[in-house]
């Protein structure tokens, strides 16, 4: 009674806090649902796009020309075996599944793999080779099929790949073996087809056999909150994230089956690394350690892969053998137990080696040069996107075998020049490109003394003055006038002195700073003088010139200027080999390509890059400045070439010297190849090499023991033979002394006959036509 009002205010305030109250709370609630509906239907949304989606950015793969085989190839034994090496075959008593290969006294069988070109599905076969020399000499088929042509599969030589540097070879649940799926699930996830996604059961299990070992030792996730943690998050360790994580694996198990997340887990489990390059998938997996495919595998081999989930780097095979021989051995227990292998069998691979490629096998057969060119070539045509991404199958041209044989005599010359020339070590460079002849394929390119060095790529972006390299072109052109030039036209090698247009006079001098006199066109491009080729290039014209070099394949613009004549035009090895692989293809253009075809992921075709060709120059000429090359090597600058190879082996080639020896240069071909090599100072500073005693060596150091066959030379019907006077460039006899046996195109040849000042013994003669 003494306070009714207050009493009744306080009341009313407390009835007033009871009504408002629950009002916002029940909006806090409200605000906090909607929110997590939300939250829950983005999750839901990121889960299920980017499983439905493009799951992974998959590289374009790069494959090596595919061996083909058939009787006559030019491939020796030792080579053969080098490329069977490269794709992983191995050495075995008998044929027992492909990729097997048996050698015996010099005849070999190889099971081949089966393998999808661009063009039609190569099955495999048993097949029954023989070599003699440098020759395949026989194949057959032991399963009796007649066979004429077989063709291995192709080389895995490099990869188009994202920043990330991922890599994966996918397959279909159906392609995984069985006992690699089962044991997959055997050891990382029991209840992987019973659970929903999170087991709390295997976390109870997790912590409990954690806290009686004092730390970690198992983990509790599902194969289903592995994969999100792999394909959807970042590694950050936190409650919130563990939260994420199993919602969702929820989700996903929510709309997805079994076999899919199984599926994309077998892809995208994180197994090892190559480099910078990251192998993900278990098929990735079985080429990166053993070689093989998946299909392939033996039991301790799907042991140790499956071993691999819980850590790549801390079981790393090579770097921790006994590390990882125990957790494939423990595998093995747990694929026991589970009655996937029987116990003898667990005992019988128990203790076994790893089985493990060695070492310097596990990386790419990484050819970052030739990689290059193959990607300026398709940028063509796809943009970077695609390569990186779209999962294209590349097939180009390099050879294996070619390859490695460029890089080793790049390597081991370079290494010989310093230290016989008291070089610096380390500080002579040097690129080369090799073709096959008529085809224009690129078989080979080293872009430095280090092969596998991603760096600056010297065959394609170093533009060096070409030296004499550039002489064959103005010999050319002054042959295809044959009314006025023929290979016994008299030049004066005297001292020759040109004004430019600016009226700086330039007087080029002959290598040796000697005046020869009165020589023959044919001595003077074989002897490489200066003077003579200077004073014929201004007769003919330096913009007739150019367009000559131009048409043998040359693109971008020269200087048109007196000193172009002799190498001052800047060219890279590739442009060098584009140009004389038209001289080596008898007048015919071809543009140099590194690729044949590509096909999508699904291995429908793409694009196909077939033969195209353009007759340029006439074959008479080209058949004439073919001898003069051939001269070059015979009794020219390029004599020490035949110091190491064969003379019975037909070669031509130009020998490349620039001022101050700043560049040595040499370019060359056979019947089948085209070699183009260089070598200087990155700095531009002076070398103590010629073309001769520099680049030429490296040249023959490649073409020793190189399955090659001798320059065909065939006259055209327009071509006529006759012996000439050296002395004077009149017609002689072929017993008469200083007489030279020169082809000329029909009405060409001398109407004058020289004296016949000495007959020379016949079988001397004989003895000396022989080249």
């Amino acid at each position: 009674m003494k306070f009714p009002y207050p009493r009744r205010r306080r009341s009313r305030r407390r009835r007033r806090r009871g009504r408002s109250g629950p009002a916002w709370y029940w909006k806090l609630v409200g605000g906090v649902c909607v929110a997590l509906i939300i939250g829950l239907i983005y999750v839901d949304y990121l889960v299920r796009s980017k499983f439905d989606g493009k799951k992974w950015a998959l590289p374009a793969r790069v494959y090596a020309r595919p061996l083909e085989l058939y009787e006559g190839l030019p491939l020796s034994a030792a080579d053969f075996e080098f490329e069977l090496a490269g794709l992983g075959y191995r050495r075995s008593d008998r044929l027992r599944r492909p990729g097997d290969m048996v050698e015996r006294g010099g005849r070999y069988e190889v099971f081949s793999r089966s393998f999808q070109f661009w063009d039609r599905l190569e099955p495999a076969r048993r097949l029954s080779l023989q070599f003699s020399g440098q020759r395949l000499t026989h194949l057959g088929s032991l399963d009796g099929e007649a066979l004429t042509l077989a063709r291995l599969d192709p080389q895995l030589i490099g990869g188009i790949f994202t920043a990330h540097m991922e890599d994966r070879e996918l397959i279909r649940l159906a392609q995984l073996p069985a006992l690699l799926g089962e044991a997959l699930i055997a050891v990382e996830d029991r209840a992987f087809l019973d659970h929903n996604g999170v087991s709390l059961k295997a976390v109870a299990r997790a912590a409990w056999v954690n806290l009686r070992a004092g730390r970690v030792v198992q983990g509790g996730s599902t194969l289903t909150q592995q994969l999100v943690k792999n394909f959807y998050l970042s590694h950050e360790r936190s409650l919130s994230r563990k939260v994420v994580e199993a919602l969702m694996s929820l989700l996903l198990e929510l709309h997805y089956s079994k076999a899919e997340i199984l599926e994309t887990y077998v892809n995208e489990v994180y197994l090892g690394q190559s480099g910078p390059r990251a192998i993900h998938g278990f098929a990735l997996a079985a080429q990166h350690y053993f070689g093989k495919s998946l299909d392939e595998l033996a039991a301790p081999q799907i042991a140790l892969l499956v071993g691999l989930v819980k850590g790549a780097s801390y079981y790393n095979p090579w770097r921790y053998p006994e590390r990882a021989r125990q957790r494939r051995d423990l595998v093995l227990g747990l694929m026991a137990e589970a009655g996937l292998i029987s116990a003898e069998q667990r005992e019988a691979a128990v203790g076994s080696g790893l089985g493990v490629v060695p070492p310097e096998l596990r990386r790419l057969r990484d050819h970052p040069s030739f990689i290059d060119l193959v990607k300026r070539q398709l940028r063509r045509d796809y943009r970077a996107e695609d390569l990186q991404a779209a999962g294209l199958q590349v097939f180009t041209t390099l050879a294996p075998s070619l390859q490695h044989r460029v890089e080793q005599a790049l390597q081991q010359r370079i290494a010989r020049l310093e230290r016989d020339h008291g070089m610096a070590a380390d500080s002579l460079q040097g690129a080369a490109v090799l073709t096959s002849v008529g085809d224009g394929e690129v078989t080979a390119v080293v872009g430095g003394r280090n092969p596998h060095f991603a760096g600056f790529n010297r065959a394609l972006d170093a533009r060096r003055p070409v030296g004499s390299l550039i002489k064959p072109a103005i010999y050319l052109n002054a042959l295809l006038q044959p009314q006025q030039y023929t290979l016994a036209s008299r030049l004066s090698d005297t001292a020759v002195t040109v004004s430019g247009a600016d009226g700086e006079l330039w007087q080029p001098r002959n290598f040796s700073e000697q005046d020869h006199g009165e020589v023959l066109l044919l001595e003077a491009l074989s002897k490489s003088y200066n003077q003579s080729t200077a004073r014929l290039g201004m007769q003919l014209g330096l913009a007739e010139v150019l367009e000559t070099v131009a048409k043998l394949g040359v693109q971008q613009r020269l200087p048109q200027v007196p000193a172009v004549l002799l190498g001052a035009a800047e060219l890279s090895a590739l442009d060098v080999a584009t140009m004389y692989h038209t001289i080596a293809a008898d007048g015919v253009y071809t543009p140099l390509r590194a690729v044949r075809a590509v096909l999508d992921a699904q291995g429908q075709p793409l694009s196909r890059y077939p033969l195209q060709v353009e007759q340029r120059f006439s074959s008479e000429s080209i058949h004439l400045l073919q001898y003069a090359m051939q001269a070059v090597l015979r009794s020219g600058t390029g004599r020490p070439v035949y110091r190491q190879l064969p003379q019975a082996l037909a070669l031509a080639g130009k020998t490349g010297t620039t001022n101050d020896q700043r560049d040595s240069w040499f370019a060359g071909f056979s019947g089948d190849h085209l070699g183009v090599v260089w070598l200087g100072l990155d700095d531009n500073g002076k070398t103590p090499l010629t073309g001769a005693t520099g680049a030429a060596g490296v040249w023959a150091d490649i073409y020793t023991g190189l399955a090659t066959r001798p320059l065909a030379f065939e006259k055209p019907a327009a071509v006529s033979y006759h012996w000439i006077d050296t002395g004077s460039g009149l017609l002689s006899g072929e017993n008469c002394q200083g007489a030279q046996w020169i082809p000329f195109i029909e009405g060409s040849q001398p109407a004058q006959r020289s004296p016949c000042r000495y007959m020379e013994n016949p079988v001397l003669r004989w003895f000396k036509r022989l080249w």
